[in-house]
C-alpha cells in the first residue's frame, strides 16, 4: 500500500503555521502531522462549542475538514487497493460528521471523528521504521 501526501494536504498543514522544515519530513511523518493537526482542530472546536464561540467552532471544524480532505487526496488508490478505498470512504464519512456536528452543535459527532482519527493514527504509527525507510528510498530513486 502506498500513500503520498497530496499537495493539498501539505498546503493545509502549512496554513496552520507548522511550516518549519516541512520539506524534510518523510511522507509517513507528513501524514502523521496531518492527523495530529486534524485532532488539534477538533479538540479546539469542542472547546469553542462548549464556550458557545460559534465563529471559532466553525473555523476549527472547517480546518479539520480541509485536513481530512487533504488526507483523502493523499491516498494512492492504485497501490492501496481496498484499504485506500475504505479509508477514502471513512474520510468522507468523517468530513460529513464534522459538518453535521457543526450544524447541529453536537459535540458527540466531533468526538466520534476524533476517535476514528486516533484509531487510524494508532495503526499508522505502528508501521515499522524499516518499511518507512525502504519506501522513502524507493521514492527517492
Amino acid at each position: 500500500m502506498s500513500f503520498t501526501p497530496g499537495k493539498r494536504g501539505i498546503d493545509e498543514y502549512k496554513q496552520f503555521g507548522k511550516t518549519s522544515g516541512i520539506d524534510e519530513f518523510t511522507p509517513h511523518r507528513l501524514i502523521q502531522m496531518l492527523m495530529e493537526g486534524a485532532l488539534e482542530q477538533i479538540s479546539m472546536a469542542i472547546g469553542m462549542m462548549q464556550r458557545n464561540d460559534i465563529a471559532g467552532k466553525g473555523a476549527c471544524i472547517s480546518k479539520a475538514i480541509s485536513i481530512i480532505e487533504g488526507l483523502r487526496t493523499s491516498l494512492d488508490k492504485n497501490a492501496g487497493g481496498d484499504i485506500a478505498d475504505n479509508l477514502d470512504a471513512l474520510y468522507e464519512y468523517m468530513a460529513s460528521r464534522l459538518l453535521e456536528g457543526n450544524v447541529h452543535n453536537n459535540e458527540e459527532f466531533l468526538t466520534e471523528v476524533a476517535k476514528l482519527i486516533i484509531e487510524i493514527k494508532s495503526a499508522w504509527d505502528q508501521i515499522p521504521q524499516d518499511i518507512i525507510k525502504q519506501h522513502a528510498d524507493n521514492v527517492s530513486e
